[in-house]
């Protein structure tokens, strides 16, 4: 994993960032809002040049959600490559607004689709973010009935990343749901272990799982703070992180 330690804090210089689809409808809740996607955008720029390489996977929620649709009477298979199109789709979106920005990138997608996109190939996509190119990895994992956040961990693990940066609405991991409950208590840290007994819910469970037996550490962090990336990959106190031991 890619960590360094500088003045008694922690900074990942290559991390994973993942985001919902949801982060891209802004107010809407469904479609994409150009005006979220470049703030989104701007973000990802200034972290990028504070020398932190990111490699990003996004959902499909603000698109079509595979698990929905299947639940509603679609082929789950079918439903889920629908989302995985739909993963493309953000994706294209975020490079157009970073490459507007002026920051280069590459969008590498799990399916075949060579003419707006690269096929994902794990040291291609390495020697990428060494070149200080953003690599946006959509499709998630190629497969359905695998989840984003199951894609996210994968890549995260396949590309050497410090940690996953798990963008939500909230500025880290509760007790139990802060917008529903005015005594919810935030966890600056906790461990994997933990997490799960508590059904803390912060990645599926397979997602979740993975990170935890490769000890890749996960910050929950909330997105619509202008600077969170860039904080959250030095390890600054606005998120909580998961790990393998919480410090005495």
């Amino acid at each position: 994993m890619t960590e360094s330690k500088s003045d008694g804090q922690r900074k990942w210089t290559r991390v994973l960032l993942k985001l919902s689809g949801q982060a891209f409808s802004g107010s809407q809740k469904l479609g994409i809002c150009p005006d979220t996607v470049e703030a989104i955008a701007l973000d990802i720029k200034d972290a990028r040049e504070a020398g932190i390489e990111i490699a990003v996977v996004i959902g499909a929620g603000n698109i079509i959600r595979g698990e929905n649709a299947s639940n509603k009477g679609m082929d789950r298979a079918t439903a889920d490559y629908m989302g995985m199109l739909g993963t493309v789709i953000n994706s294209l979106a975020l490079q157009d607004a970073l490459e507007k920005l002026g920051v280069h990138t590459r969008v590498q997608t799990a399916i075949s689709m060579s003419e707006v996109a690269e096929p994902f190939v794990r040291r291609r996509a390495i020697r990428h973010l060494e070149k200080g190119r953003v690599v946006i990895l959509a499709a998630g994992t190629g497969n359905p009935y695998f989840t984003t956040d199951t894609a996210a961990s994968l890549r995260a693990l396949e590309i050497k990343a410090g940690a996953v940066l798990k963008a939500t609405n909230v500025d880290g991991v509760y007790t139990s749901d802060p917008h529903k409950d005015p005594n919810a208590v935030k966890f600056d840290e906790i461990n994997y272990m933990d997490a799960i007994s508590r059904n803390l819910g912060i990645m599926d469970l397979t997602a979740f799982t993975l990170c935890m037996e490769n000890n890749l550490p996960i910050v929950v962090f909330d997105i619509s703070k202008p600077g969170n990336i860039a904080k959250a990959a030095r390890g600054e106190k606005i998120a909580t992180l998961v790990k393998g031991r919480t410090q005495s």
